[in-house]
């Protein structure tokens, strides 16, 4: 089993396929150790068309893929994983429908007993957030630093941060024991992706 630490990248909302493909296998190259593909706006067909292509990416480097949300498609592609929101009913759902050998992730915002209930129901991680102002998701709480050793002292499943975060805002977060940092604008939104991606794996 994959360990699930370092840098995971989070897909913005990009149409070209290529684009997208290219930037994340320089993510990869970079050192990046999870990939989710996230298209909030993508029809039903891009979201597989792009979905299929990231995995044959990832697997192409062994590390996991998994998809936001879209329960059919990570079945349909047999994807490593799905993440979803914290509630109890959709990590436990999700899980029943994935089975027990793909990653489920719960978001958690600023919650420790969202993440305590996620761990209980069956979340292969729980990622904490934002931290700090996001150029990509709008966050209406700001989530506490410390949240992060807090969840380390009672849970057993890797802590993941995300929200606004750069090289440098991580590593107060990493301190704390975050298993992984989540980037989506820092990684994606830059000239080069691969030393950016580079920059966040060296901090662990």
């Amino acid at each position: 089993m994959h360990v699930l630490k370092g840098l995971y990248v989070v897909t913005p909302d990009w149409d070209d396929t290529d684009k997208l493909i290219a930037a994340t296998e320089s993510a990869l190259i970079g050192g990046a150790q999870l990939v989710q593909y996230r298209h909030k706006t993508a029809d039903a067909v891009l979201r597989r068309e792009q979905a299929a292509a990231l995995l044959d990416m990832c697997r192409k480097y062994g590390i996991p893929f998994i998809v936001n949300d879209h329960v059919d498609v990570c079945l349909e592609i047999d994807a490593d994983g799905i993440h979803v929101g914290g509630t109890d009913q959709s990590v436990a759902a999700v899980r029943a429908l994935v089975g027990p050998d793909k990653i489920v992730g719960a978001s958690c915002y600023g919650t420790l007993q969202l993440a305590i209930n996620a761990q209980a129901n069956g979340a292969s991680y729980v990622a904490f957030g934002g931290f700090y102002p996001s150029r990509v998701k709008k966050y209406d709480f700001k989530t506490p630093v410390d949240i992060v050793s807090q969840a380390k002292a009672q849970l057993s499943v890797p802590v993941v941060v995300i929200g606004g975060m750069t090289q440098d805002n991580a590593l107060p977060l990493i301190a704390e024991g975050a298993d992984m940092v989540a980037a989506i604008s820092s990684v994606y939104m830059v000239d080069d992706v691969e030393s950016a991606a580079r920059q966040f794996a060296d901090s662990f």
